[in-house]
């Protein structure tokens, strides 16, 4: 089968890489399922993971090494199980031992993805494949912050750090679905823009002053974006951290935190169960995860250049 792979790695030309080419036909193991990808979305993680686990240590996380590779990249996918069943896979597994696709697993980067039987979710009728298949990480992990982590009350406000990401796009979406007021902060008057257009309420530039304190503050940025996300609060308010594409050492201002009452949480993903809600709400609403392009897998190479060039409002997907 053709596939989209880890041959090597190079934490100054991650592209350098990755390769794309045949690899075996996975056999799924008892219990599992193999699914024939029809679209896999990308995420800033695959470009990481061509980092190597090296590059990752230096920022406080984890990531491949040389005895995982070659390694299938990609995390999410929505396709055709055996059986004939459209179905999101979840890209978390549990057993036999914890890890996601493309880190411990093969990814969904591939003609063929296997997975736990119980990591397939039902793929709504109401949402296309590209749509479907941008689910899986950005928009679950969104759906976790606000939902579980968060817990904002409709009516409420949330910050957003970052404008047209993936993960920025679905908090701002999702949230704007649930009642809430959203402000966006974004480098470029382009991705202020685009944030506006998918119902932030306001888009200012990074540090920017807000027209009010908000409920929650989202914060996936971390150095670079702490300590504003922190003044921006309100008492008893909370920022959810999924991650720090800035690195993963901050400060945080003590006297602040404890005289507002305020509280720092992490946040990881979301569950199967999770992923099959935000499967429901999304088609439930109208809600559409913005797809910015669509390539044959063949053309890997291409649409990871378009994700690390960052130009990119909406979610690359590929489809075998």
């Amino acid at each position: 089968m053709l596939a989209a792979y880890a041959s090597h790695f190079d934490p100054d030309r991650p592209l350098a890489g990755l390769k794309v080419g045949p690899r075996p036909l996975p056999a799924p193991p008892a219990g599992w399922a193999r699914v024939k990808v029809v679209a896999a979305a990308l995420n800033h993680h695959d470009l990481w993971s061509l980092k190597g686990g090296e590059a990752m240590r230096q920022r406080g996380g984890a990531g491949l090494s040389p005895a995982d590779l070659p390694r299938i990249l990609g995390m999410d996918a929505a396709g055709v199980s055996e059986d004939g069943a459209q179905v999101i896979v979840h890209p978390l597994i549990s057993a036999p031992a914890f890890g996601v696709l493309s880190g411990r697993y093969d990814g969904t980067f591939a003609d063929y993805v296997c997975v736990p039987r119980e990591n397939l979710v039902a793929k709504p009728a109401a949402l296309g494949w590209e749509e479907a298949a941008c689910l899986p990480t950005a928009w679950l992990t969104a759906w976790r912050m606000l939902f579980e982590k968060a817990r904002v009350e409709p009516g409420g406000s949330i910050l957003v750090q970052g404008a047209s990401g993936g993960l920025s796009t679905a908090l701002v979406m999702l949230a704007k679905a649930a009642g809430l007021r959203v402000f966006v902060t974004g480098r470029s008057a382009a991705s202020r823009a685009f944030a506006r257009a998918r119902g932030a309420d306001e888009a200012v530039e990074p540090g920017a002053r807000l027209p009010e304190r908000v409920d929650a503050a989202m914060d996936s940025v971390g150095p670079a974006t702490w300590d504003h996300s922190l003044k921006c609060l309100k008492r008893g308010g909370v920022m959810v951290v999924p991650g720090g594409t800035t690195g993963y050492s901050a400060t945080v201002d003590i006297a602040r935190l404890f005289t507002m009452d305020l509280t720092i949480v992490g946040s990881a993903m979301g569950s199967r169960a999770q992923l099959e809600a935000l499967a429901g709400f999304c088609a439930a609403r109208g809600l559409r995860p913005p797809v910015a392009r669509v390539l044959p897998l063949g053309e890997a190479a291409a649409a990871f250049a378009a994700l690390e060039r960052g130009a990119v409002g909406g979610k690359i997907v590929l489809r075998p």
